[in-house]
């Protein structure tokens, strides 16, 4: 079937790839949910107002009087 043969050590196109460092992993793995929470986090709160549901300047949450 079509797909290559897994992951691990091994040398591609003359180039020899190592296996990365549990810490590289775990890092990498922690980092991108803390980037799609962001994004969720984001998503929630300018939502409508980036899909033209409603203008920027209604209901940000103080009043007129500055």
């Amino acid at each position: 079937m079509a797909g290559g043969h897994g992951y691990g050590n091994g040398t591609y196109k003359g180039l020899h790839l190592h296996q990365p460092k549990r810490w590289h992993t775990i890092t990498g793995k922690g980092m991108c949910a803390m980037m799609w929470f962001w994004i969720l986090y984001r998503a929630k709160q300018d939502g409508p107002v980036v899909l033209g549901w409603r203008h920027p300047w209604e209901g940000h949450g103080h009043g007129d009087e500055h």
